[in-house]
């Protein structure tokens, strides 16, 4: 319990999966269901509790009448949206470019009908990485495959051989929510892992940030409730003296979960 004797915030975290686990982790035939250590973290930090949201699959363990997405959304105070496995093409009506890029189909309909359950009820939603290319994709939106090959004049937004430590400078649009939470800064530092990003931009969002080459680094959605995503890691950052503070965008989804908490239904 809270100083004040409310609960703490229950934010769930969509699941990674990964459908074929190397043989030395010894689950043959099994689909894995995890989340990353830094960004269940970054939310407890925060005062808040963080609950992994596992999948719901046709033919698997799990029959939908027992129990559905829809009723985690009931039980839990918002929705963060983390990164991993690029999105299916399929996913907004286009075929794979490569092979080298085929996605997660799976994962894609699963965290789009948990990103709806929760844009239902109310309840905030926060996509970082490919959180945030999903979130575009429900609202009808759809991505760069692969930003090497579509912009080939972009900078390079991930360097495997640094992955945490890969770091490229975004700019703030003024007049934005963003702006107001990183006020007297127009640009940052940030920890960019990705080479998919927001291509055709989806319905009622709006663009909060860009890399310099252009790049989409941030969205918002413009209706009443509270949805926002975040190209970048800012679960990564940790205090690095050029790196924008993380502090202000949790912080800001958290206020949010409280008011919708508050007030079920109302205007976030």
């Amino acid at each position: 319990m809270s100083q004040d004797g409310s609960r703490p915030l229950r934010i769930g975290l969509s699941a990674r999966l990964m459908h074929d686990p190397p043989a030395e982790l010894n689950f043959p035939g099994k689909t894995l269901q995890y989340i990353e250590q830094s960004i269940a973290h970054w939310v407890m930090a925060h005062g808040a509790l963080a609950f992994m949201v596992p999948t719901i699959e046709t033919g698997g363990g799990v029959d939908r009448r027992a129990i559905s997405l829809r009723e985690y959304a009931v039980e839990l105070d918002a929705l963060v949206l983390q990164g991993g496995a690029d999105m299916a093409p399929e996913s907004y009506g286009m075929a794979p470019t490569s092979p080298l890029w085929p996605g997660d189909r799976i994962r894609d309909r699963y965290e789009i009908e948990l990103f709806w359950e929760f844009v239902f009820q109310g309840k905030p939603v926060l996509g970082i990485c490919r959180g945030c290319q999903l979130i575009n994709v429900a609202l009808g939106g759809s991505l760069y495959q692969d930003i090497a090959s579509a912009c080939p004049e972009a900078a390079r937004h991930v360097e495997p051989a640094l992955y945490d430590r890969h770091v490229h400078e975004v700019a703030v649009v003024p007049g934005t929510r963003l702006a107001e939470l990183y006020a007297g800064r127009s640009e940052g530092q940030v920890i960019s892992i990705h080479h998919q990003a927001i291509d055709r931009l989806g319905n009622d969002l709006e663009v909060e940030a860009r890399a310099a080459d252009g790049i989409v680094e941030a969205i918002r959605w413009k209706g009443a409730g509270y949805v926002a995503g975040f190209q970048w890691h800012p679960e990564f950052h940790g205090g690095g003296a050029d790196l924008l503070d993380s502090a202000p965008i949790m912080l800001d989804f958290l206020a949010a979960a409280r008011r919708a908490r508050k007030h079920p239904g109302g205007t976030l």
